[in-house]
């Protein structure tokens, strides 16, 4: 395993938390952003029918590209040496897992929107999905409790 670290950025305050959170611990190292983007939908499909056509995996794959360079960006701010990679996947977890390996990340960083153990399930959380399958070790960065359950001591 190489020092390199995957940070996964899809433009979300989770995303901008987990590059805050990892900053103190593990800046001056090499990072690469990723943001994996969705393919067409449906609609999209359907407008491809159209004598109109529209790219919509190469506009979505640019897209992705582009939140992955602002992330990159915030990365850069917090201390990491970062490039971005971004593209058009499903599913994202595996999408993530792969490109782990393929890098050999050192580690995995991603935020995660705190579902419950049953809306990770239901929901297929990508955090829990990525750790339960990345096979190295994976930084999963909560969002912050909201303050009335801090006050509440909950």
């Amino acid at each position: 395993m190489n020092d390199e670290i995957l940070i996964c950025y899809d433009g979300s305050a989770g995303a901008r938390r987990a590059i805050e959170a990892a900053a103190p611990l593990l800046s001056g190292r090499r990072a690469v952003l990723l943001n994996v983007g969705r393919p067409r939908t449906r609609a999209e499909s359907f407008a491809l029918m159209t004598p109109a056509t529209l790219d919509w995996d190469h506009v979505n794959a640019a897209s992705a590209r582009e939140i992955a360079e602002q992330g990159t960006m915030l990365a850069r701010r917090a201390g990491f040496e970062a490039e971005a990679k971004g593209g058009v996947a499903s599913p994202v977890w595996k999408t993530i897992v792969a490109y782990a390996e393929e890098i050999d990340a050192a580690l995995i960083v991603l935020g995660s929107r705190a579902l419950s153990p049953v809306g990770e399930l239901v929901k297929d959380g990508v955090s829990h999905k990525v750790a339960e399958h990345a096979g190295r070790p994976v930084l999963v960065v909560p969002p912050p409790e909201p303050a009335h359950e801090l006050a509440n001591g909950a």
